[in-house]
């Protein structure tokens, strides 16, 4: 398969789409120079369930597993991001690699930070909907990875 054809769900402000919590974006012009010839399908669970502006959310790892829970009042929003991502990776089974914004709670591989109860950070890890896309077995990787490593690209193209 080449590039050309091959598929690429990608954090939609990494694009340049407004959406982040704060509405303003994360375009990354670098990133999307090493992304040439791949077909890019945007995503933003936070913005489809929510709009942005919104008010930020964490990960916390409770007795029910980890959830994103707004800063602003405490609810759990995981609901409406696993939701989004389900029926988003089952819109588009032809996708192969996510490439999500590093730290997001919802887009982030390895980098979204998990915090106990009590809001002290115990470990990084996947953001719920970077979550879904490894349990569907799909190349995940931050757009910080992207940038700083060709081997990441590398094995992109080599797994096609």
């Amino acid at each position: 398969m080449s590039t050309k054809e091959q598929k690429v769900a990608i954090s939609a402000c990494l694009l340049g789409c407004r959406c982040r919590y704060d509405a303003t974006d994360n375009h990354n012009e670098e990133l999307l120079k090493k992304l040439e010839g791949f077909e890019l399908i945007p995503f933003c669970p936070e913005d489809d369930a929510f709009g942005s502006p919104r008010p930020t959310m964490d990960l916390i790892a409770t007795a029910k597993g980890i959830g994103a829970y707004s800063n602003e009042t405490g609810e759990d929003l995981s609901a409406p991001i696993l939701a989004y991502a389900h029926a988003f990776f089952d819109r588009h089974p032809e996708i192969a690699y996510f490439v999500g914004k590093d730290r997001s709670p919802s887009c982030g591989v390895k980098s979204a930070k998990i915090y106990n109860p009590d809001k002290v950070l115990i470990q990084r890890g996947a953001g719920l909907m970077a979550k879904v896309a490894q349990e569907r077995a799909l190349i995940t990787v931050d757009a910080e990875e992207v940038c700083s490593s060709s081997i990441v690209l590398e094995k992109i193209e080599k797994n096609s």
